[in-house]
């Protein structure tokens, strides 16, 4: 048991008021200071004194000790308290030496109830200090810990702990708990006395599975009816769900009964066996469990499987050994019975099946006759047979004989048993004492069986009698006649003519004859009973009344006997013939008959007597006297045979001895149906003295019902170690009490008696439906099927038959298997249902279920089971109807889920397809390859208001967007289909490569000047995103090569110009940033190759040849660092950006260009050699100006002029239409500036021209650029795009991310105006941010055309703002296509500040030195000055020169904007923009 003790003191306080925890605290604190002593100038004292068990008017006294631990004396003069309360006794001086002590008695008197503070101090030649006084006020103080922690219990158990209830004041307190559940306190309320403890036990018992945490108020006080204090305790208990299982073994690994059935196999009825299962608690809490029956179905009398336990407790993962016995009461019947395990809490409740077969003996004899034959002389003749036990149970057996001389015939043994397995041979002797034909049918008693016949037949002949052989073809004839119920032939000729017929029966033999009896039971019983069978119809030839006689003999004091006892016997012949009745006489027995042989005529009754003679006293005798009846008139007829059981007693009066014996079993129970039954039971004397037994029904519990039970027989002696098996025969009645009745057996005819208790109840035939007689199907799919399993189980204690009838219109919706079978005793089976509907509707059947005892087919039972079903049409959907896998890298693959919803009533059995659609244009699906869409199923299930998750898998095989449309299909319970495709939802997906993208551009240093339009033609940026977006080629080039080439190696799939324009010599760098953007939803690695990077040395012998110019170049490029890459590789994750360049997988060369000039050179540079000029209709009376921009990267001026003489050839050869004309041939371009040349393209015909127009550049190369157009048919009237052919521009308008060390931004890096109308304004805002946190810019804009005004055009942005520009763009009265270039400088504040004085500190430092001179007196020098300057001197000279230096102004940064525009005559707008126009004209 855990408990938590954190101890905490809690009580009252001031005015009866409770405890603060302050005021909790204080007290805790004043009882610590007043316990621990310390040490004040070498003496060693307490702190404090406290004062807690006190009353008003009363004194208190304690003692302060002060102890000199310092090495030295000490001498102290003492302050007494100040205040009245407080006294003591003041010396003058108190002199301490080492090691002494003093005490110094303190008195307080309290005069009321409240706390009390005073202090006495102690002052030495030292210093001095105080021990202070203190007296809080008595009250209950009750101590009890913060928490109390219970162990870990199971829900509807209990587990307990127990904690110190502790009293640490000085008054007698009560307490009394208030606990919430699913707590409890024992005990509940007590008194403790002053510093007393008492022991709390907590017990939890939770109700369900949570933490608890309750508090506990302990209520207390001074007075039982006045408990108003309070403490608390946090009572803490965890519950968790018990749960138990079933196993066979104990072991670890095994695991729970799958199927919980323990089979004890075949046992012998009346024997035992044993078997065990295990009950494992898997959870963590200990589990209390009871083992029990299942209701309803308990057997008569208990059951035949007895458990060694039947409740207990299972620790966290223990297990119990529990052992079941196993004892069958009938032979050859099933057992069958449930165990429940009932766990309180638990959410399982299994259920153990018992099986177990009783076996009984299976006896047979070797021969069912035996025939003496004729025996002439008085002797006896012996003969022997064979007990047969072909079962593997041993067989308790004994013949219904007089073996000890009152019968002619003996067996030897006369009882005993037969081992499994195995035979016994058996001695029958034949003794005749008359010369008489003897015949006599002897039972063979089998326990738990039918008994078993044996024919003895001989014929004694004397020398003055010879009577007719007695042959067993005789016996044939007689058991026709006996059951034919016909009088014995008239003569012997009738029985000659029947000679052929006896001898077919004498081949056949005795057991050919027809039967009636249908049992051997019965059959005995009818020979026992005679006419005393009130159930028998057939009457016997010869009958004897009484049958039993019983001889209680009292003998006198004397011990002689006084006279001898005798009765009657009465014997009727049934027949129409006269017989001779010979009784057999037995030598030297105490029983005797007269006369001994007598003529009795047809359908007469005569009287014997019976005497009994006893020769010796105190002792037990009994027989079976046996007489023979036969017709001598009508021989060789066999002889019938009649029997009276007799037993007498000699003992003296208080002479009898208590008999030892044993009855086997000692309950019977009988079928509970109104029909014979017949059970037998073993009467052993296990004495070493004789045993008589007689029936005494008056002693019974119920003497009617003991009176319906016959015992055969009911009286008989039993010798020592011998047994008798007793059968009993009746018929259950309602009447008989479910706990049986009684019989009892007189034994030795005294008060000693054996009691049998008897089960005859009549029960009707009952059958248990599970659900009460009602099963409900859940809603099916029509044309589907749907499956219950149900139940039935056997309450009677006979097995019983059943089946279950479907009634002809329902046999097509519903089915049942098994639809019969057998149900042993208890027994439960199952049958699982179809339901199988045809529409959508709702269905009650109502199938029957007929039910019989296995062994009386008429009593038959009906019962019927409701069966409801409904029949329902239902849909699969998808959660979404799109599903969006993205981006997955070719060769790989990605799983994901695809929620299907089932919102119907009814589960649906279902299929599913796919069907591949490829959205890109070029692409075409081959349906030979292999699936990229794999689903983990195809077919299933789902179920009604569920969703399930299929799982899918995407493999690219190529770059591709990807559409699938997933489908369904219900299906039938064969798996057939029941309805057409119904698509579920869209699948998309890409299959990319690992990529970059080009999403922006700037340009520093010698080229920032340049546009980003600019740059993007001189990058070829549109051209390297097409190909960096492209399919990789399928094998990579081979980066190994020999020389260091220009051209593309074999294999690679592109080849892009990066011309980095021009610049002078000497010039700032030419610094190029390209913004990389990943658009997959994967990182990619990349890097830049450089030719260097795929050189490798080369052996000497390999090396021909010299060196090209080309190669040359490049490896001066090389070798002095012209072309620069940073960074040269890394990674970008998904939606990444930075300013860096890639290549993966794909090889791409990038071929980098740049041109370095002098000075002095002038030098235009075009971005492409290549211009496209925007399409024109033909036949356009207004063709728009369109513009081409230069570059000049020199550094001087350049004058350029468009070759005219082409532009005229280009006119004469369209019929003098000016295709190409040049507004601006001619003029001049500063150094690194940009320039436009405007051209008009107007094309004569619908096709595509190209032009090659040289540009002289004087003193300088003149380039030649070749200059694309296309014409175009004129639209119809009312087209609603003139320009239909024109691509929309691929540079991005809007800057994504910044650039590094940019700090200001524009919010639109390209302003589209779209198509406007001539001679219209439009306008735009624009906003200009300061990213910086801390430094001010100012900007200014540098508007050189006339076109496009910005207000403001200069002004101040502050650290983290905004400000906002007006554009507005004034379009001329001529159609044109524009797109200009206007840039932005912005420059930081602070720094042109600091610029400003240091070129205000220069110019005054310059204008002084120039105004200021040094005046020197050379003839007074008479050393030269030294050769070298001193180092301070030096310092002076390198000061003076940065003094006399210019400032440099700071370099501006540049914010390129580009606006773009097309503008058309105003009747051309009107006619292709009509609802655009009125933006315009109003």
């Amino acid at each position: 048991m855990a408990t938590q003790a954190n101890l905490c003191f809690q009580g009252n306080g001031v005015d009866d008021e409770l405890l603060t925890p302050h005021l909790r605290d204080q007290r805790r604190h004043h009882l610590h200071m007043s316990r621990q002593k310390k040490c004040f100038l070498g003496l060693e004292t307490r702190q404090k004194l406290v004062w807690e068990d006190w009353d008003m008017g009363k004194e208190f006294t304690k003692t302060l000790v002060l102890k000199n631990v310092d090495s030295k004396s000490q001498k102290l003069h003492l302050s007494p308290p100040q205040s009245e309360f407080f006294t003591t006794v003041v010396p003058q001086i108190i002199l301490l030496s080492p090691g002494t002590s003093y005490s110094l008695p303190i008195t307080f008197r309290p005069l009321q109830r409240c706390e009390y503070e005073d202090s006495v101090e102690f002052h030495s030649k030292d210093g001095s200090f105080k021990v202070f006084l203190h007296a809080v006020i008595p009250c209950p103080v009750l101590e009890v810990p913060d928490s109390v922690l219970l162990p870990l219990c199971a829900v509807q158990h209990s587990s307990q702990t127990t904690f110190q209830l502790k009293n640490t004041g000085f008054l007698q307190t009560y307490f009394q708990w208030e606990c919430p559940a699913p707590f409890q306190m024992s005990p509940e309320q007590g008194l403790l006395k002053p510093l007393q403890e008492c022991d709390i036990t907590v017990i939890f018992t939770p109700h369900q599975v949570l933490v608890h945490q309750q508090l506990a108020c302990c209520m207390f006080g001074k007075e039982k009816e006045k408990t108003d204090r309070c403490c608390t305790v946090l009572l803490q208990g965890l519950a968790k769900y018990p749960c138990l299982q079933l196993r066979h073994s104990n072991t670890k690994n095994d695991q729970e009964l799958s199927d919980p059935e323990l089979q004890f196999g075949s046992v012998a009825t009346g024997q035992s066996t044993q078997k065990y299962f295990y009950i494992f608690n898997p959870s963590p809490v200990t589990a209390s469990f009871s083992l029990s029956c299942l209701s309803g179905g308990v057997p008569l009398l208990g059951s035949e499987f007895i458990c060694d336990i039947t409740s207990g407790k299972v620790a966290p993962g223990g297990s119990l050994k529990v052992h079941v016995t196993y004892t069958p009461a009938v032979a050859n019947t099933v057992s069958v019975e449930y165990l429940s395990l009932k766990c309180s809490g638990a959410l399982n409740k299994p259920v153990l099946k018992f099986t177990g077969n009783s076996l009984g003996p299976k006896v047979s004899l070797s021969s069912s006759l035996v025939d003496f034959g004729c025996v002439k002389e008085e002797g006896e003749v012996a003969q022997t047979v064979e007990l047969v036990n072909s079962s593997s149970v041993e067989a308790v057996y004994q013949w219904d004989l007089d073996c000890r001389g009152h019968s002619v015939f003996s067996i030897h043994p006369a009882g005993g048993t037969v081992r499994p397995q195995s035979r016994l041979t058996l001695k029958v002797a034949y003794r005749p004492t008359q010369p008489i034909a003897h015949h006599r049918r002897v039972a063979c008693f089998i326990l738990y069986e039918e008994p078993l016949f044996l024919d003895l037949i001989g014929t004694h002949h004397s020398y003055l009698q010879q009577p007719a052989i007695l042959k067993p073809e005789h016996l044939a004839v007689n058991k026709l006649h006996w059951h034919s119920r016909e009088d014995l032939p008239d003569n012997l000729s009738t029985m000659q003519q029947e000679e052929g017929s006896l001898e077919e029966l004498s081949n056949k033999g005795p057991e050919s004859a027809p039967a009636v009896l249908s049992t051997p039971m019965e059959e005995y019983l009818q020979f026992c009973l005679g006419n005393l069978d009130p159930e028998s119809s057939v009457s016997p030839h010869v009958s004897v009344v009484p049958s039993e006689l019983f001889f209680n003999h009292k003998m006198s004091s004397s011990g002689f006997p006084a006279s001898t006892l005798s009765q009657g016997v009465s014997v009727t012949n049934h027949t129409r013939e006269k017989l001779s009745l010979v009784w057999t006489i037995a030598q030297d027995s105490s029983f005797s008959i007269a006369p001994a042989s007598h003529d009795l005529a047809p359908l007469k009754s005569t009287s014997f007597r019976v005497t009994y003679d006893p020769k010796q006293l105190n002792t037990l005798h009994g027989a079976q006297l046996e007489c023979f009846a036969y017709c001598q008139e009508r021989p060789p007829l066999p002889p019938w045979c009649v029997t009276v059981r007799v037993i007498g007693h000699s003992f003296q009066l208080g002479k009898n001895y208590i008999p030892r014996c044993s009855l086997k079993p000692k309950q019977v129970v009988f079928p509970s149906l109104s029909v014979l039954s017949y059970r037998t039971v073993l009467l052993h004397n296990s004495d070493d003295l004789p045993l008589t037994f007689c029936l005494s029904p008056h002693r019974s519990s119920d003497p009617a019902l003991a009176a319906s039970v016959f015992v055969v027989p009911s009286c008989g002696l039993i010798q020592p170690g011998d047994h008798q098996i007793l059968t009993l025969r009746t018929t259950s009645t309602e009447d008989c009490p479910k706990e049986g009745f009684s019989l009892h057996l007189q034994l030795n005819a005294a008060k000693h008696t054996q009691e049998l208790t008897v089960v005859s109840v009549l029960e009707k035939c009952c059958v248990s439906l599970e659900g009460g007689g009602r099963l409900y199907f859940q809603p099916t799919h029509v044309g589907s099927q749907s499956q219950r399993t149900h139940h039935i189980r056997n309450l009677c204690s006979v097995p019983l038959r059943f089946q279950w009838n479907i009634p002809e219109s329902g046999q097509e919706l519903l089915s049942i298997e098994p639809d019969a079978g057998e149900l042993t005793s208890n027994e439960s089976s199952f049958q699982t249902w179809s339901f199988s509907p045809l529409e959508e509707k709702t269905y009650t059947l109502e199938p029957t279920l007929t039910f019989w005892p296995t062994q009386f087919p008429g009593y038959k039972s009906l019962l019927t089971l409701n069966v409801v079903g409904m029949g329902s049409k239902g849909f699969i959907e998808a959660e979404r109807a799109v599903v969006d896998v993205g981006d997955t890298l070719v060769g790989s693959y990605r799983s994901f889920d695809v929620p299907l919803v089932n919102n119907s009533s009814c589960p649906i059995s279902f299929s599913l397809s796919v069907q591949q659609n490829l959205l890109d244009d070029q692409l075409i699906h081959d349906p030979h390859t292999e699936p990229t869409l794999q689903l983990d199923f195809e077919r299933g299930v789902i179920a009604a208001h569920s969703t399930m998750l299929l799982q899918s898998t995407f493999r690219p095989h190529k770059l591709a967007l990807y559409q699938w449309t997933i489908s369904y299909q219900t299906l039938n319970t064969s798996g057939g289909v029941l309805s057409p495709p119904q698509a579920v939802c869209e699948v998309r997906a890409k299959g990319v490569f690992p990529t970059l993208k080009v999403t922006d551009a700037c340009g520093d240093g010698s080229a920032r000047q340049l546009s980003k339009a600019y740059l993007w033609k001189l990058f070829s940026l549109d051209s390297l995103n097409k190909h960096l977006l492209s399919s990789p080629c399928p094998a990579l080039s081979d980066r190994t090569q020999q020389r260091l080439r220009s051209r593309p190696t074999i294999g690679t799939k592109a080849m892009l110009d990066f011309d980095f324009g021009a610049a002078p010599l000497n010039s700032e760098p030419s610094t190029f940033v390209l913004m990389f953007h990943n658009p997959v939803c994967m990182a990619v690695d990349w890097t830049f190759v450089t030719p260097e990077d795929q050189q490798i040395e080369l052996e000497d012998w390999a090396e021909t040849g010299e060196f090209t110019n080309t190669e040359l170049l490049q490896i001066k490029a090389q070798s002095n660092h012209l072309f620069t890459i940073s960074p040269r590789s890394g990674t970008l994750l998904s939606g990444q950006q930075r300013a860096v360049h890639f290549s993966f997988r794909s090889e791409m060369i990038l071929n980098l260009q740049g041109l370095t000039v002098e000075r002095d050179q002038p030098c235009l540079h075009f971005p492409s050699k290549h211009h496209v000029f925007a399409s024109v209709f033909i036949g356009d009376l207004y063709p728009p100006v369109q513009m081409c921009e230069v570059y000049n990267g020199g550094a001087v001026p350049v004058h350029y002029e468009v070759d005219s003489a082409v532009l005229s050839q280009l006119r004469e050869e369209n019929f003098n239409h000016p295709v190409l004309s040049c507004l601006n041939p001619e003029g001049e371009i500063l150094p690194g500036r940009m320039a436009v040349l405007e051209f008009i393209f107007s094309p004569l015909e619908a096709k595509t021209y190209i032009m090659d127009v040289p540009v002289h550049i004087r003193d300088g190369n003149s380039p030649v650029v070749r200059f694309e157009g296309c014409g175009l048919d004129s639209p119809t009237v009312g087209s609603s795009n003139p320009l239909p052919g024109d691509a929309k521009p691929s540079l991005p308008c809007v800057q994504q991310v910044v650039f590094p060390g940019q700090v200001v931004f524009l919010s639109e890096d390209t302003v589209s105006l779209g198509d406007i109308p001539v001679c219209s304004q439009s306008s735009r805002v624009i906003f200009l941010t300061n990213m910086s946190c801390r430094d001010t810019y100012l900007y200014s804009w540098d508007l050189v055309e006339q076109m496009v005004q910005i207000h403001p055009d200069q002004g101040t942005v502050r650290p983290g703002e905004s400000t906002h520009c007006v554009l507005t763009f004034s379009a001329t009265n001529y159609p044109t296509v524009y797109q200009l270039d206007i840039t932005c400088q912005f420059i930081q504040e602070a720094a042109l500040a600091l610029y400003h004085d240091a070129l205000q500190y220069w110019e005054e430092e310059t204008e002084r030195r120039r105004d200021e001179f040094i005046i020197t007196d050379v003839s007074k020098e008479k050393t030269p000055p030294p050769m070298c300057a001193t180092k301070a001197e030096r310092r002076a000279q390198r000061e003076l020169a940065k003094v006399l230096t210019r400032p440099e102004p700071p370099q501006p940064g540049l914010l390129h904007l580009v606006v773009t525009a097309r503008s058309y005559e105003t009747l051309t707008y009107f006619t292709h923009f009509p609802d655009q126009f009125s933006k315009y004209h109003e």
